[in-house]
């Protein structure tokens, strides 16, 4: 009697039963068998009746023995090949660290996934060959040792960039992860930052079919695999993008998750089973899941397993305890594991503790990944694969040394005797006298097996991981270009806003008969906010399946549309993930040798403060395009309250060293700087992108007698000068108080006879950095003739003190002020947002032209220039209140 027929009424029905099931499959196949018992459960829930269903499955392998895909190549060249990358990658962190402590570097990551790389390097991972751009491989961070390790095999690397590893300074050395910064022409994506990789590896997927469906570029059935940790999967980046996969119907896209059972100090779930939880929840999202358990050692004994004892022990384990077999020995084993049941007991009898240690697990058994592998290829039913693939945290170090030890990730040197176990373990021909020096160990070219490894990727097109650095410059539309130039004329008496010229700067773009198709307009959920629902219409939003229904507002000029061409990606109410869209466009140039033009447009809050790390890593990828921060400024957004307003969103932006930021004022200052960013980004090939602010405050934007490009890029320039006999100062602002310090001008120049020269200063961030430049050269070569920064240039001989205000805290501005060659005073918006109007907000902050006049003639007062009762007749005259709150702390 099976353990099921224990608690069974009838089993001699349920026998029937099962045999009439067995039956159809056998007679008729699964689809048949399927059908019966998909009818079964309709009629189930029609009488009200929940049918049983569970989201995980037992644990053991998905894909049965006898419909494994048969493993070709010679598999024993292969586990030497494993084995000697295995090993250079220790020794790699080990003599690093011997020769500088402390440099870091892990172990036993790699160790756990070496054989989930090894069979995909040998037999899966297709490099660009031809027409053919090559597969995309998310590599996961810990386990760059063993990449290098293989490169250094197949002579991509020498021996003394090996010995360079985390030593980047000198040049030549090895980064300590992927990254694209720093080795340009080998790794193609940071990954090291847990859970960006997967979310990057889902939206890069997407935009492939939206390449793919636009008919831009002819993916064939290229594949984006992604790897990662169990324990990564906590990140809410790695899981929370899992649902968009499936309804785009991503089958290009492989996840790869290396179910070691340990994080960074311990079990994953020690209580329960990973596994068991990122089935539920990938099946759940409507993924295809194939669990790769047990290795195929452990075959035979399921064969005896007549009664499912064997499987309910694997069943009732829990990872803490699985963690202990392996860091245990045999002994252990049989008798914690095995020892449950006197029928598992009698399985092992007859075998060794040496025989039950080396049971393997999936992950370590190149036949089942490999089946795993080529099933996840072959998938044609529109859903995205996860492999889950069971290994052992620091596989082969040995148990008391390493392996299945919660220190394992710490682990960075091995002791002699341990590294002999390891030689021995792996057949690695060194004596015991060559090991104490820990030497690479690479055969001679002309080896059987590098000769192998060579074949191989030959076969599979070349090279992995590497990485196209450049592209055919594009030719982009010139200033004078209508695109531009309608936006250079001032507005004509109307009142408009900064978001709204960009949008014009955009529609012109897109109509644009060179690169228009290469434009991509990407929005999290707010195209309307941003004025940008005409394009609905005019360009579609693309989505895998078309539109399948008739929108509500069809009867409207710009009502909804949704287009399998559609050009627009609206992604919905995922910041993350529309990032996530504009980095996979950002770096098409270089991973589908297609560059792209991508405009991300959000609210500025909603930017670098909550995707930062994905930001920084859009700098690591060298990613070119415009993110496009809308209705910025602390007070410009004036409903919306604390969460929404960004004050502060252009330091945030100033850290990431390729990121060109700017806050313009004009219409004629967005399309100077957006004609600026294309030509640098895709026509000098520039290795930067763009940050600009717009705001939604309407008002009249001046016509310029000449628009100063060149002095608007650099990030400063003379609007336009007062006259006033009391004195004179110099008045800074950006963005869209500028326009309250132009206001202070007046009043300054009608109430009090002070003139003023008025700055815009479209980046405080580009002034800073030149200077820095400057004062670095300056620094280096001391008897050369320091160059002057443009902000002093542009303020020397000018009379008065300086005044500075934004709508972003006093830091931005204050940023400059070593290269002042003035009196400076600074205003900003320090403290958290509110909701109000306009006014009272720049009231409440102080930034408006009351107070910009105020700290003008305050400063003047304390030149001797002005009497200091002058500041507070101006403080009674524009009813300033001095015990108002202060911003900063109320």
């Amino acid at each position: 009697m099976s353990l099921d027929a224990r608690e069974d009424h009838d089993p001699i029905e349920t026998t029937e039963w099962l045999e009439s099931l067995e039956s159809v499959l056998d007679r008729e196949g699964e689809e048949r068998a399927r059908f019966l018992l998909t009818r079964l459960a309709d009629r189930l829930r029609r009488d009200g009746t929940q049918a049983p269903f569970s989201a995980t499955t037992p644990h053991r392998n998905t894909i049965p023995v006898h419909r494994e895909a048969p493993m070709p190549g010679d598999l024993f060249m292969e586990r030497k090949i494993r084995s000697l990358i295995r090993y250079n990658a220790i020794a790699q962190v080990i003599r690093n660290n011997r020769a500088n402590p402390g440099l870091g570097g892990h172990i036993a990551s790699f160790m756990s996934a070496a054989t989930l790389y090894d069979v995909g390097f040998n037999h899966f991972f297709r490099a660009p060959n031809g027409d053919f751009e090559g597969d995309l491989v998310y590599i996961q961070g810990h386990v760059a040792p063993g990449i290098y390790a293989r490169a250094y095999l197949e002579g991509r690397l020498t021996e003394e960039q090996m010995d360079k590893y985390r030593q980047e300074v000198d040049g030549d050395g090895l980064s300590s992860y992927p990254h694209p910064w720093l080795m340009p022409d080998f790794w193609q994506f940071p990954t090291v930052s847990m859970g960006l990789g997967p979310i990057q590896a889902i939206y890069q997927a997407h935009v492939m079919k939206y390449l793919h469906s636009r008919e831009m570029k002819d993916m064939q059935d290229r594949k984006v695999w992604c790897f990662m940790g169990d324990g990564e999967c906590d990140e809410p980046e790695s899981l929370g993008a899992i649902h968009l996969a499936s309804r785009e119907k991503l089958d290009n896209l492989i996840f790869v998750v290396n179910c070691n059972l340990q994080r960074l100090d311990g079990p994953v779930r020690g209580n329960s089973r990973i596994m068991d939880e990122l089935e539920g929840v990938f099946r759940g999202a409507g993924w295809n899941v194939l669990k790769v358990v047990w290795g195929r050692l452990w075959d035979p004994l399921f064969e005896k397993d007549k009664k499912g004892v064997l499987q309910k022990i694997m069943d009732e384990s829990v990872d803490g305890e699985y963690q202990n077999y392996k860091a245990n020995d045999g002994g252990y084993t049989r008798k914690h594991f095995f020892g449950k049941y006197p029928e598992t007991a009698e399985m092992v009898k007859d075998m060794s503790d040496e025989d039950i240690w080396r049971l393997n697990r999936g992950g370590h058994d190149p036949f089942k990944v490999y089946a795993a592998y080529h099933q996840a290829t072959q998938n044609a039913n529109g859903r995205p694969t996860v492999i889950l693939a069971h290994t052992v945290k620091g596989y082969g170090m040995g148990s008391g040394d390493g392996e299945a030890a919660n220190e394992a990730h710490q682990v960075k040197s091995m002791e002699l005797e341990a590294l002999k176990k390891f030689r021995d373990r792996f057949g690695i021909p060194l004596t015991d006298e060559q090991l104490k020096e820990v030497p690479y160990y690479k055969p001679e070219d002309d080896s059987p097996e590098l000769r192998y490894m060579h074949l191989q990727r030959e076969r599979l097109g070349g090279y992995l991981p590497q990485r196209r650095s450049d592209f055919q410059s594009l030719t982009i539309p010139a200033l004078e270009d209508k695109t531009f130039a309608s936006q250079l004329g001032g507005s004509k008496g109307r009142e408009v806003s900064t978001t709204m010229a960009f949008v014009r700067i955009l529609n012109g773009l897109v109509k644009d008969k060179e690169i228009g198709k290469q434009v991509v307009p990407i929005v999290p959920d707010e195209a309307r906010t941003f004025g940008m629902e005409g394009m609905f219409r005019q360009l579609g939003i693309y989505t895998s399946e078309g539109q399948k229904y008739e929108p509500q507002d069809k009867g409207q000029i710009m009502f909804y549309r949704e287009d399998k061409k559609g050009q627009i990606l609206e992604e919905g109410i995922t910041e993350a993930g529309a990032m996530s869209a504009w980095i996979a466009a950002a770096t098409s140039y270089s991973n589908h040798n297609l560059p792209l033009l991508p405009f991300y447009i959000y609210y500025s809050m909603f930017g670098f403060q909550r995707i930062g790390d994905l930001a920084w890593a859009a700098g690591d990828l060298q990613a070119r395009g415009f993110l496009v921060g809308g209705t910025a400024g602390r007070t410009t957004l004036n409903g919306e309250g604390l969460q929404h307003q960004d004050g502060h969103s252009h330091l945030q932006a100033a850290m990431i060293p390729n990121c060109r930021t700017y806050d313009p004022t004009y219409a004629h200052e967005v399309a100077v700087i957006v004609q600026d960013g294309l030509k640098r980004m895709f026509a000098d090939r520039e290795n930067c992108f763009y940050y600009l602010t717009v705001m939604n405050e309407n008002y009249e934007h001046p016509e310029l007698e000449s628009v100063p490009a060149e002095e608007i890029i650099k990030g400063m320039y003379l609007l336009r000068e007062t006259e006033g006999k009391k004195g004179r100062v110099q008045l800074l602002g950006s963005g869209t108080i500028l326009r309250e310090v132009e206001a202070a001008a007046e009043l300054l120049r009608d109430d009090w006879g002070v003139g003023a020269d008025i700055w815009s200063v479209t980046s405080f961030n580009e002034l800073r950095r030149e200077a820095l430049a400057l004062d670095r050269e300056a620094f280096l070569d001391p008897e050369a003739e320091p160059g002057k920064p443009h902000i002093t240039r542009c303020l020397e001989g000018r009379e008065g003190p300086a005044i500075a205000s934004t709508d972003y805290m006093r830091l931005f501005a204050d940023q400059v002020r070593a290269w002042v060659p003035t009196d400076y005073h600074v205003l900003g918006t320090d403290g958290y947002g509110r909701s109000d109007t306009r006014e009272k907000l720049r009231y409440f902050f102080e930034v408006n032209r009351h107070f910009v006049t105020v700290a003008a003639l305050k400063a003047l007062a304390e030149r001797g220039e002005l009497d200091r009762k002058v500041v507070g007749e101006a403080l009674k005259k524009y009813g300033i209140d001095p015990s108002k709150p202060n911003p900063l702390t109320d």
